[in-house]
């Protein structure tokens, strides 16, 4: 493991994330997936977006796009969270549904928008339109 990497895919998961989230995810390990966590932490957070050529805005637009496409939901959640925090707007969220919409299939954007409103709604803790 490339610690550089690691500590700087660390503070990139966390910013993104949470810090709470991160925290247990990495309590949580144990030996049969604790290398994988390292992995996760090291490559996708680390490498990936510890690389300043995208900003996390950009890479949060690209995270939502590629997760409705493969119909991982639960991650499309996890990173519709992080693109909030990454400073998205209301407005740019509900183009970049639009799009995947358009895009990835009219049940994708429905399963995306149905997420979307989840999280919204969690969020300001009432309805969020």
């Amino acid at each position: 493991m490339d610690k550089e990497r690691f500590d700087r895919g660390l503070v990139e998961r966390k910013a993104v994330l949470g810090a709470d989230y991160v925290d247990k995810a990495l309590a949580s390990a144990d030996d049969f997936n604790r290398e994988f966590q390292e992995i996760v932490t090291e490559f996708a957070w680390g490498l990936c977006w510890g690389d300043d050529t995208l900003d996390r805005r950009q890479r949060s637009m690209l995270n939502l796009g590629m997760l409705a496409a493969l119909g991982r939901m639960q991650e499309f959640e996890l990173h519709f969270r992080g693109a909030l925090t990454n400073g998205l707007s209301r407005d740019e969220l509900k183009a970049i549904l639009t799009q995947i919409t358009v895009y990835c299939g009219v049940p994708a954007g429905v399963e995306c928008f149905r997420i979307a409103r989840k999280v919204l709604a969690e969020i300001k803790g009432d309805s969020p339109l």
